[in-house]
């Protein structure tokens, strides 16, 4: 049997902006887990993919030739069968002799109930599932090739998003990740093998590890209320045109805002990572009301309130809308009540920490 584990991720800053090619957003990979059990099949036998968080839904395959035939088309598994087909393309491109085998998915990146957190579950998935399968065939990848298979795969079904989740998922810790040019992928990727893809340089991409301060404590509040990503991302391609001034304006303080926040923590400079991250909420706060997207639910502006009153520096993370808000503050401010504070208000204290990866290729 052959298991990978993958990390969620918790944006910091730059989220919106970095949709846009060579902006630049902070991530955090936190320690909840994707975790992928590939086994290998009989060849006469079904393949099937099973899921802790689909209980009651078994997804069943088999090959014809060398393609992958599913016999459900209304299944919640878009992003793992992206990430075998994908992966299987670059396999074949290899010309090594397919297999087949069971996969099952358990992922820590809901509360149990199904509810997501908005912690990447769908990138960290698509990550896992790539890395059991190159197991599988003995394939060594680098982890910025990782990256680009998996980006891929993710692209395919979700259509938009600047892949900083996946880039998360991928390199683990602290990151500035800048997006690639999602065009010029579109333009090769049908015109290349997918192993050539993976060895051109792509314009724009940019993934640095950063370093938090010992003295700063990272917190999450959950709201209880899930959100679409992709979704709120539309609504904003749909809106951006008709205040281009703006938006431009948006996008150039938010990458001015993460990069003050980069040398912050390359500095160990605790002043300028939280003044910076409060600018970045007020930019949000725009481009909300510019765009008229609800980015701060009422929630998350109680959730940021709190955080603030006890000297934290707070914003939603992610595309907002619900899910988590993320909090930088001095560990030796009073955290204890303010997550007390949190409680009373009905938001739930996530215990997340930021999550190492070790080792550069799989």
């Amino acid at each position: 049997m052959i298991t990978t584990k993958v990390s969620g991720k918790l944006y910091l800053a730059g989220e919106y902006a970095v949709v846009e090619p060579g902006y630049s957003a902070i991530i955090a990979a936190i320690d909840r887990f994707v975790t992928v059990r590939l086994t290998p099949a009989l060849a006469a036998t079904s393949s099937v993919i099973t899921s802790h968080q689909y209980e009651n839904h078994t997804l069943r395959w088999d090959r014809i030739g060398s393609k992958m035939v599913v016999d459900n088309r209304d299944n919640p598994f878009q992003y793992i069968l992206s990430a075998i087909k994908v992966t299987e393309d670059y396999v074949e491109a290899l010309h090594l002799p397919m297999k087949k085998y069971q996969l099952d998915v358990n992922s820590e990146l809901d509360n149990g109930n199904g509810k997501k957190y908005g912690l990447g579950s769908s990138a960290a998935v698509t990550v896992a599932t790539i890395m059991a399968v190159c197991q599988l065939y003995q394939l060594h990848l680098s982890r910025v090739n990782l990256f680009k298979l998996a980006a891929i795969a993710h692209l395919d079904v979700q259509g938009n998003g600047s892949l900083g989740d996946v880039a998360s998922s991928v390199f683990g810790g602290l990151i500035s990740y800048s997006s690639f040019d999602r065009q010029w992928l579109m333009n090769f990727r049908h015109k290349l093998i997918l192993p050539d893809l993976l060895k051109l340089e792509w314009p724009k991409l940019e993934i640095i590890p950063l370093k938090i301060p010992a003295a700063l404590r990272f917190l999450v509040g959950w709201t209880g209320s899930p959100s679409s990503t992709s979704h709120l991302i539309d609504q904003v391609e749909l809106k951006k045109g008709r205040t281009q001034s703006q938006y431009h304006q948006f996008l150039h303080a938010s990458q001015k805002c993460v990069h003050e926040i980069t040398n912050g923590f390359r500095q160990n400079n605790l002043e300028l990572i939280m003044n910076n991250i409060k600018e970045n909420r007020q930019l949000l706060q725009s481009l909300s009301n510019t765009e008229h997207v609800d980015i701060e639910t009422p929630k998350l502006q109680t959730m940021i309130k709190i955080a603030e009153h006890y000297g934290g520096a707070a914003k939603t993370s992610g595309a907002g809308g619900g899910d988590c808000g993320i909090v930088l503050i001095n560990k030796n401010d009073d955290i204890q009540s303010l997550l007390a504070d949190w409680r009373k208000a009905g938001i739930d204290p996530l215990n997340l920490a930021i999550y190492n990866y070790t080792g550069e290729n799989l």
